[in-house]
């Protein structure tokens, strides 16, 4: 059993839904994405972030990896536009892909960092530059790994930033061991959320995933009721990442936006146990379901 929540906060219970769209609507009313990640053996994690994030209704969406494995990544996602950031060879980033991200990010609505793209120096100055820009920003999988090595993240971010870490991930950043943190999830996402909000107050969303995952801004709690253990595959962090910078491309409120992401991630997952069974499901099923649990969430169910 959970302990009790801190008695400051709210249960959130309800989640928002997408609005209906104007028949006069057009591919940039949608928000424009672009995922930040990849690396040689970790290609698959882009583009299933990016295809994720317009089947959750962003109108455009673009990644950036290095050039090596740039041309390779794309045909995975043929929706997307792709920049290829300069690298050596054998993968590893140069310094001038930091200008090459922000050049790329100049048009872009949401970030997500992390997906694929591996630990090490050359990333960390890419996230450290995704930080600055001031736009909303989803980090995950090793973007959570390379937030280790940043002194005093949390004072970087000028633009609002959810966290979606799962409880490994989640026990690196805070220094707790994983069977502290499942023995008390909310109020260890919470106390997260409040240390992590930086000095200027930008909006910090925690989203710590698992059975039952917990989104926190520190003052508010939602935890999700939806999604099964078939989602335990390689990969469905990823697709979670996409639907998050899609709603959010939107210009869905950031917890709100988080909340929905969650909920429809995990129904997505639902509708693919129901027709494949959860041991035999995988990340990329989830996508083929995502437009039902997508329409579900939309006010007028279109």
């Amino acid at each position: 059993m959970q302990p009790p929540m801190a008695g400051d906060i709210e249960k959130i219970t309800a989640v928002v839904k997408l609005p209906a769209r104007d028949a006069a609507a057009h591919k940039g009313s949608f928000g424009h994405v672009l995922v930040v990640g990849g690396s040689r053996g970790m290609i698959g994690a882009v583009a299933l972030a990016a295809n994720a994030s317009l089947r959750a209704g962003a109108g455009l969406a673009s990644f950036a990896a290095p050039a090596v494995v740039q041309p390779v990544i794309a045909p995975l996602c043929p929706c997307a536009t792709s920049f290829p950031l300069s690298c050596q060879a054998d993968g590893v980033l140069l310094p001038e892909a930091v200008g090459e991200l922000r050049s790329a990010a100049e048009g872009m609505d949401v970030l997500a960092v992390g997906p694929g793209m591996g630990v090490g120096g050359p990333q960390q100055n890419l996230l450290r530059a995704a930080m600055e820009l001031g736009k909303p920003l989803v980090i995950d999988a090793d973007g959570l790994n390379n937030l280790l090595h940043i002194d005093d993240w949390p004072a970087l971010p000028s633009g609002p930033v959810v966290l979606t870490p799962h409880p490994g991930e989640f026990a690196r950043l805070t220094g707790r061991h994983v069977r502290d943190i499942q023995a008390d999830r909310v109020n260890c996402a919470v106390e997260a959320a409040r240390r992590w909000r930086g000095p200027s107050g930008q909006e910090l969303v925690v989203v710590l995933k698992g059975a039952g995952t917990v989104v926190t801004d520190g003052r508010r709690v939602y935890i999700n009721d939806t999604g099964n253990p078939g989602m335990a595959s390689g990969g469905a962090g990823d697709v979670l990442t996409g639907v998050m910078a899609g709603l959010l491309g939107q210009g869905s409120a950031v917890f709100e936006a988080a909340c929905l992401a969650v909920r429809v991630h995990g129904r997505a997952g639902d509708l693919a146990a129901q027709r494949l069974g959860q041991v035999s499901l995988i990340a990329s099923d989830l996508l083929d379901f995502l437009p039902a649990a997508t329409r579900e969430a939309t006010q007028d169910g279109r």
